[in-house]
């Protein structure tokens, strides 16, 4: 367990960690995007597999730099924020890959939808704050889901066929999170 940091409860800094999304767009174009509103903690064990994470995100809080495009993520087309206002993920097992590398199986949900998606987690760092005698640790997660896993089935094309939006969704998740009281 060298490579992790002390066991401990670590929660999510929510105004210094970033949580992102990557669409296609018309083929070529990826169209980025972040939630702004979220909240995790991250449980580190004596052992890797007594390690855990959960989060939860505000589907609200969707924003793609691009007001029209945001309304209609939040809308039934895709995230339907009104029925299912947030998204959720609870790890199910966390596997050490070699160094600072580690496999995250979690149960993400998804407008009601639960669907078990493997993620890679780098484990960053720990370090001092800005706050004296408080030390931060660093997490990087990244992955890829298949939108339609999770009732977001929104089909427009072009005349040629194209997809408007692609299937497939990059995440992206990057944490800083402090160690509980």
């Amino acid at each position: 367990m060298s490579n992790l940091p002390a066991p401990g409860v670590y929660n999510v800094d929510p105004v210094h960690s970033t949580v992102s999304f990557i669409a296609r767009h018309l083929v070529a174009a990826k169209v980025r995007g972040n939630f702004t509103e979220f909240s995790g903690a991250i449980t580190i064990g004596d052992t890797i597999e007594a390690s855990s994470v959960v989060a939860e995100v505000q589907a609200s809080s969707i924003t793609t730099a691009n007001e029209m495009r945001d309304g209609h993520l939040k809308s039934a087309d895709f995230l339907d924020q009104e029925h299912f206002p947030t998204l959720n993920l609870k790890s199910t097992k966390i596997t050490a890959k070699g160094g600072d590398k580690y496999e995250l199986l979690a149960d993400l949900t998804v407008r009601g939808t639960t669907k078990p998606v493997t993620f890679q987690l780098e484990y960053l760092g720990t370090g001092p704050s800005m706050a004296p005698g408080v030390n931060v640790t660093g997490f990087e997660v990244t992955g890829e889901i298949d939108r339609r896993e999770f009732g977001v089935n929104f089909e427009g094309t072009l005349e040629n066929g194209s997809l408007v939006v692609g299937n497939k969704i990059g995440i992206e998740i990057a944490v800083e999170a402090h160690q509980a009281a």
